[in-house]
């Protein structure tokens, strides 16, 4: 199933990072576990810069979906350019999206995905309102 990225959604993130060795399977490319890991990277790397701290006694953000759809394959010594999204803020959801590409390579996505953000009270172990200042950061 592929899983569209919406038009109307928000930039707040980029970064750039180089393919590393190791990110490879034995077919020659990276591996799409490692696609997970990149956009998960860019989405904590994000959050702490926005200042979305979970705090383990209180409440926080938890991932509870995951996609990613592949075009082209990535490989060692590419370097990515991964650019983050957000959308559709519910009432203790919204939506994390990204799009990775070549630096060598501007505009051509290799891969899209995403993922559902659910605010969380930990101690309770259920879904929490998303605070107010988080909303309007998420809201496209």
């Amino acid at each position: 199933m592929k899983i569209e990225l919406p038009e109307q959604k928000k930039q707040v993130f980029e970064m750039r990072f180089p393919v590393r060795w190791g990110d490879m399977d034995a077919m020659g490319h990276v591996n799409n576990t490692v696609y997970f890991r990149y956009m998960e990277t860019a989405r904590i790397d994000w959050m702490a810069s926005a200042g979305i701290d979970p705090d383990p006694q209180g409440q926080g953000p938890v991932i509870v979906n995951a996609f990613c759809n592949f075009y082209q394959q990535l490989a060692y010594p590419d370097e990515v350019l991964l650019k983050l999204f957000v959308s559709d803020p519910g009432r203790a959801t919204f939506e994390s999206w990204a799009t990775m590409e070549r630096l060598s390579a501007p505009g051509v996505i290799c891969a899209a995905g995403g993922g559902t953000v659910i605010w969380v009270d930990f101690p309770q172990q259920k879904a929490a309102d998303l605070p107010d200042w988080i909303r309007k950061l998420v809201m496209a």
